[in-house]
């Protein structure tokens, strides 16, 4: 009986021993590394979350984050923030990780705010009220607002359009226009510039909207030098847009 026992034990000691461990519930947080902020530059902040879509993310992200390849101009910090450090899943599957947590962290100061479009930005994004209270807070200070896409409709529940002309996705017009009412939007263009606002049409002509960001704050050199190494055809005059009292 003993003999039996000590077994049953050491087997016990055994399995308890090498069963695994139980893994905190993120380790994200302990691995982070904080993007570059050098204090000459624009800090260009870009809104996501789970559903945001890539180009609307990724176009206005490679002509801004490009311009600290260029000389003698002011260049642009990039950055994500989010409402969690946690990775976040774009619509087509790409995971990222935000940079920063908007609910939480102490953020730089945002010279620009970028609201790429997400798949719920029609619906149930628009009762994210902390979201909301953010891109309020943002705008306070912020030098421009730019959206792409459905990202206009974000701005236009935080009430930051209000008597400014704003477009979005050319298929969400009409959705834009019963959901808002009282905004002034534009139909046939493929972005507006209007104060500090900047809403594009989205998808690739995101990039067409960013070039027009830095050709209005760098000239149109460094906007033809930005458009040549990504490839892009770039012509302000040959893009159809809006641009008022600018």
């Amino acid at each position: 009986m003993n003999k039996l026992y000590l077994i049953l034990l050491a087997l016990s000691l055994f399995f308890s021993c090498n069963l695994p461990k139980e893994q905190p519930k993120s380790t994200y947080n302990s691995k982070r590394t904080l993007p570059e902020i050098s204090p000459d530059r624009y800090n260009v902040a870009f809104l996501i979350m789970n559903g945001t879509f890539n180009t609307e993310l990724t176009a206005p992200y490679d002509i801004f984050q490009h311009t600290k390849f260029r000389k003698n101009i002011k260049a642009m910090n990039t950055f994500t923030v989010a409402n969690t450090l946690e990775p976040i899943t774009t619509f087509e599957g790409l995971r990222l990780l935000p940079d920063f947590d908007y609910t939480k962290d102490d953020l730089p100061p945002i010279d620009i705010l970028v609201v790429p479009s997400a798949e719920h930005h029609l619906d149930t994004d628009l009762k994210d009220t902390a979201m909301l209270d953010f891109v309020r807070k943002i705008d306070s200070s912020a030098l421009f607002m730019t959206s792409h896409c459905d990202g206009a409709f974000v701005l236009a529940k935080a009430g930051v359009l209000n008597n400014k002309v704003s477009t979005t996705f050319p298929s969400d017009i009409d959705t834009y226009k019963k959901m808002f009412p009282k905004l002034q939007v534009a139909d046939s263009v493929l972005f507006v510039h209007d104060g500090k606002y900047i809403t594009s049409a989205g998808g690739a002509k995101s990039f067409e909207a960013s070039l027009y960001l830095c050709e209005y704050l760098y000239g149109k050199e460094v906007a033809d030098s930005l458009a040549r190494g990504l490839v892009i055809d770039w012509s302000l005059e040959q893009t159809p847009h809006l641009t008022i009292d600018q």
